[in-house]
């Protein structure tokens, strides 16, 4: 195992040490490409930082995956040229008003043109592999980190001083790596084998009306779908204000959710429910006459989480009293009847932690938290942060909302590397297709084939069916299918033989185009996907 470092503290004093000494016994294994490093304490420690360091010299024609952030974190298979967009490059007046470095990791990680980085898994395919994995997960993240300037390969762990106590054994490290791209895939499948996840296909109200929901809306659209549907979702605007779950707006639901849930049940499907249940908006009666639920960071400010509706902030999981009303929430629409929960803006969890708790381990508890309260409920994550939703919840959205422009407004292309965009969401739909049903269902998102109240062309929404039926354990919609023409018919009937039956046997990066290898019905078939312009060749 190549040099690493530990950092920590002992009676205050900061310590930095590569070997053991007088305060820790540091014990390290390496077995069949599995690398662990495990501590003893002599006295008591709290540690900070694992950190080891590789040389790497990156070719122009490698291409590298870095699994980003959380859900929404743009992620791809990149080329050393290509940079990582900065959010902290956008004048200061517009963060402080719009709070855009706190939707992924800009507010704790330092961006640099030198630099791409990742976690907690990373492959290198090319003149040189690489292939990297953390088994170390749920105590904290591996940030695998490549400075292209200095010809390194990093990998921190930062655990925020984390208290190992006198006489007890931690393992601060434990890893897989290989110089074979194939081989790491195999031992990922080993890992992590096949969950047998349930295909859900689905409808949600979202990209259609946004929070401009009613019941009339939400009963016509239902009444439209078929017995090939098993899921019926009421997504954001039901609620008077988000953090506000149990206020219902009887102006848009004079009849409340109930009748929805069973009419659903009526029709033979799931009833889901959308909730943003770690956060809160500024003009929620919550935040306003409830305060002392809300986390606070060390300068005293409440954790400000973005820029949605009028702000939102983080709830505070370390008060028992939070989490009695995030509890009582979420046991109000399970016993109501709702089969399914989209569970969303989970990011809010680790956004600011405490000291001696680790950003995953804060994650952990998190969702661990939300799956106790649901019980056998059906949980789909979403702007959560991805390793930690292995074995809580069943499904997860692996990008960004999809955008009813291809890469969203020009201006927002410059923000944060969470934003809204169909461009982004389909390449983390491909790339990040090897995680589909092994650490959960993966939900690329939305297809839309309507024609109205849209500006995707024909052709990308095309695609956008296309792949999200290809790799995805979700396949949902918007539209109101009441709408649709034989020619749309046709194309959603050829989208779910693709989801139901095809099998995707491999894809390639060239250049812009992603190629991509299938067999469906006994036939192999081979298409392109132009990412740049959002189409199938």
């Amino acid at each position: 195992m190549n040099a690493f470092l530990l950092s920590y503290t002992v009676s205050g004093a900061q310590k930095i040490t590569t070997e053991s000494n007088d305060d820790l016994e540091v014990l390290v294994t390496e077995e069949s490409g599995r690398h662990t490093v495990t501590l003893r304490a002599k006295n008591e420690i709290c540690l900070f930082l694992f950190a080891q360091s590789f040389p790497f010299s990156p070719h122009k024609d490698d291409l590298y995956f870095f699994n980003g952030y959380q859900s929404w974190t743009d992620t791809k298979e990149c080329t050393p040229a290509e940079r990582e967009r900065d959010v902290n490059k956008v004048p200061r007046f517009l963060l402080n008003a719009f709070a855009f470095d706190r939707y992924g990791d800009a507010s704790f990680y330092s961006y640099d043109k030198h630099l791409l980085h990742g976690y907690d898994v990373f492959y290198c395919k090319g003149k040189r592999e690489k292939y990297i994995l953390n088994l170390n997960y749920t105590r904290a993240y591996l940030l695998i980190e490549l400075h292209k300037k200095k010809k390194t390969l990093n990998l921190f762990s930062d655990y925020n001083g984390y208290k190992v106590a006198a006489g007890t054994e931690f393992t601060v490290a434990d890893y897989y790596l290989t110089d074979s791209v194939a081989d790491g895939m195999e031992y990922f499948n080993t890992v992590f084998p096949r969950k047998n996840t349930p295909k859900i296909f689905g409808y949600t109200s979202w990209y259609n009306y946004y929070q401009n929901i009613n019941e009339d809306i939400v009963l016509r659209d239902l009444a439209a779908l078929d017995k090939q549907f098993n899921l019926f979702q009421i997504d954001d605007g039901y609620a008077t204000k988000v953090g506000d779950w149990l206020s219902v707006d009887a102006n848009k639901f004079p009849h409340g959710l109930k009748p929805i849930v069973d009419a659903a049940h009526e029709k033979g499907l799931n009833a889901g429910i959308w909730l943003a249940p770690l956060v809160a908006e500024a003009e929620s009666e919550l935040f306003q006459t409830r305060k002392e639920l809300f986390k606070r960071d060390a300068n005293g400010e409440f954790v400000k989480c973005g820029s949605n509706w009028s702000s939102f902030y983080a709830l505070d999981l370390d008060n028992p009293d939070t989490r009695a009303y995030i509890q009582k929430c979420l046991h109000h629409y399970a016993d109501m009847g709702f089969d399914f929960f989209k569970l969303d803006f989970l990011y809010a969890a680790n956004l600011v932690v405490s000291e001696g708790t680790s950003r995953s381990m804060a994650a952990e508890s998190a969702y661990a938290f939300l799956r106790e309260c649901l019980g056998d409920k059906i949980i789909l994550g979403c702007g959560a942060t991805v390793f930690n939703c292995i074995d809580k919840f069943d499904y997860l959205r692996i990008g960004p909302d999809v955008s009813l422009i291809f890469d969203d407004v020009w201006f927002m292309r410059h923000m944060h590397r969470e934003r809204i965009s169909t461009k982004v969401t389909l390449q983390n739909t491909v790339y990040r297709s090897f995680f589909n049903d092994r650490l959960f269902g993966n939900d690329p998102d939305v297809f839309l084939l309507r024609d109205d109240n849209i500006k995707l062309s024909a052709k990308q929404r095309r695609a956008l069916i296309t792949l999200n039926a290809l790799f995805g354990s979700v396949l949902m919609t918007s539209d109101n299918l009441g709408q649709y023409d034989e020619g749309k018919r046709k194309l959603l009937s050829g989208a779910l033989d693709l989801f139901y039956n095809a099998q995707v046997t491999g894809y390639a990066r060239k250049g812009n185009i992603i190629e991509i290898a299938y067999t469906v019905n006994e036939q192999t078939q081979t298409i392109k996907y132009d990412t740049k312009r959002g189409i199938l060749l």
